[in-house]
């Protein structure tokens, strides 16, 4: 159910992009790795994303050959066959940008929207410095611009959650198994903080 107060118009004119970070990120052991770009990821983000109305997705690696792969992707799916096989997937990955790194990221959100937006972290542990959904919901459809960060591997380094605004609280269910897939996480998270509920 949508909380009282928090409206949700019929066309909202949202100021919201996602971050799918690839580098820095941990691996089990928590050392700082970067990951690779799955297929996967790219589709199923940016259906999600352009379902629910977000006006980018970037993908941020510094990695030559993970940007060429997905160059490739989208290649296939914005000019190649894919473009005329299914035109609704053209679309949604019409969404995605590459980015070297969270700096440069940074500076394209702020220079689109011309302000510094609130950046909001994915994770799948608690943390002090959390907003709810409901409060992000609020501040997202009263037009504030916003960046939300989904990490991959293990999660983002603590240097990355260290310099966001807030963390949303994680995503879990009954058990204690608690590994969600990035892509799962996205779709779940967009439905929270934009779904007709």
């Amino acid at each position: 159910m949508i909380q009282e107060g928090v409206q949700c118009p019929e066309q909202p004119a949202l100021r919201l992009d996602l971050a799918l970070v690839h580098y820095p990120v941990s691996n089990k052991n928590g050392e700082t790795i970067g990951s690779a770009v799955t297929n996967l990821d790219l589709h199923d983000i940016a259906r999600a994303g352009r379902t629910f109305g977000i006006d980018t997705l970037y993908i941020v690696t510094p990695f030559a050959d993970q940007q060429a792969l997905v160059r490739d992707i989208l290649e296939h799916w914005q000019t190649g066959h894919g473009a005329t096989y299914n035109p609704k997937r053209k679309d949604a990955l019409s969404l995605v940008r590459i980015c070297n790194d969270l700096a440069e990221m940074y500076e394209l959100v702020e220079a689109k929207w011309q302000q510094r937006p609130m950046i909001l972290a994915t994770s799948a542990k608690s943390n002090a410095n959390q907003l709810d959904y409901a409060e992000a919901r609020r501040r997202i459809f009263a037009g504030e611009p916003h960046l939300i960060l989904f990490g991959t591997g293990w999660g983002m380094t603590p240097e990355v959650l260290a310099e966001v605004d807030a963390l949303l609280p994680p995503i879990t269910g009954f058990g204690e198994y608690n590994h969600l897939s990035v892509r799962s996480a996205a779709a779940i998270v967009l439905d929270r903080v934009l779904g007709k509920h």
